[in-house]
């Protein structure tokens, strides 16, 4: 299992310059923390290409060694929610902005810990036709529940956390746990990806090309690109769905629409390729994307994995929702935000029954939305 120690700043003091933004630097608040989209691409593609199969015992001993994975179940324990619809699934995608190894190549940061800025729910509805994400703003305050950290020891629970730190604190089975507090929703799955495992599913792929129709300028050191079409490599993709400051009015939100358009861009580069087709770069495909996997036990073998992308392959990329869990500014600190009431458990039990979201549940009072 992939674990890191607490990272200093996962429960920074708030700003001494009162409501500024979530990151203390300007009036543009909530901080998703990017990078969600570009997760559940790399969940459909490596999973998508194991589907395929057809290599031989060599290749499949080196991709399932690739992976790593961790049982929930004795992590957790048995006080977990009920299943409501069975044939629906929920899977929690886990972005881990660790440093270390490879990732630390790839961004300047403390590489002594790691926490989870990127958390989605992806719901798979009955028949797996089309799937929801939500995602979970990491600087939202919530209610840790009792969890086993990295060493076995036990947390008490604790209010008023952020919500990176939990990952920080006890690691992704704790996230789960949080997540299943918060939702009153099973999580059936866990997958984890990492800075590294982008990269290498984008030069795979041999690039992905996007289109601007705006500059994106390239501050804080972010990718300085010219209105129009552009073919961007591993490492420039990675820059591209992180970039905030360079690109429309700064926020996290806008950094979201980047990567939603990488998204796509990235599933019709595959497509576009018939990637699935083509066996070498189906092996480069899956080799670069079970480098960058954690996963739940039951997802922890090529087998499996395949067998799940079987079970998926009626989902259509192109009717895959994305929103944000709805969230308002703390009245005692406004450099966080809590969850939105009554929209989180509108759509929470929405997603519980396996029935569709209410608008009202969508619209979120830190955006305006």
């Amino acid at each position: 299992m992939k674990t890191n120690a607490a990272s200093p700043d996962s429960t920074s003091a708030p700003s001494p310059d009162g409501p500024n933004g979530l990151d203390g630097t300007d009036a543009r608040p909530v901080r998703p923390r990017g990078r969600r989209v570009l997760r559940i691409v790399l969940v459909l593609v490596a999973v998508l290409v194991l589907a395929a199969g057809g290599a031989g015992w060599w290749a499949y001993s080196h991709l399932n060694g690739n992976l790593d994975s961790v049982d929930l179940d004795k992590a957790i324990g048995d006080n977990r929610p009920a299943k409501v619809v069975p044939g629906a699934q929920n899977v929690l995608v886990l972005g881990s902005d660790s440093r270390a190894g490879a990732n630390g190549e790839l961004d300047h940061g403390d590489v002594s810990g790691a926490r989870s800025d990127t958390a989605m729910l992806v719901h798979i509805p009955e028949g797996r036709a089309r799937a929801t994400a939500v995602s979970i703003p990491r600087d939202t305050l919530i209610n840790r529940p009792e969890c086993k950290d990295h060493d076995g020891r036990t947390l008490d629970p604790a209010k008023r956390v952020m919500f990176n730190s939990v990952y920080s604190a006890a690691g992704p089975a704790c996230v789960v746990k949080t997540v299943e507090q918060m939702s009153g929703i099973r999580v059936d799955h866990f997958v984890e990806v990492d800075f590294a495992g982008f990269k290498g599913l984008v030069d795979a792929l041999g690039g992905v090309t996007v289109t601007l129709d705006k500059p994106m300028s390239g501050a804080k050191g972010g990718l300085k690109l010219d209105a129009g079409t552009h073919r961007l490599n591993g490492t420039d993709s990675l820059k591209f769905v992180r970039t905030r400051y360079g690109y429309g009015d700064g926020s996290d939100l806008g950094r979201i629409g980047l990567q939603q358009q990488f998204l796509m861009a990235m599933l019709s580069e595959i497509k576009k390729q018939d990637a699935l087709g083509n066996p070498a770069r189906l092996y480069k495909l899956a080799d670069a994307g079970t480098k960058s996997l954690t996963t739940d036990s039951d997802l922890g073998s090529l087998t499996a994995l395949a067998d799940f992308a079987q079970s998926m392959k009626g989902v259509d990329p192109n009717t895959m929702e994305t929103i944000m869990l709805p969230v308002a500014y703390d009245k005692v600190d406004r450099n966080r935000v809590v969850v939105a009431e009554p929209q989180a458990t509108q759509l929470w039990e929405a997603l519980r029954n396996d029935q569709t979201i209410p608008a009202s549940a969508k619209k979120s009072p830190a955006t305006g939305g």
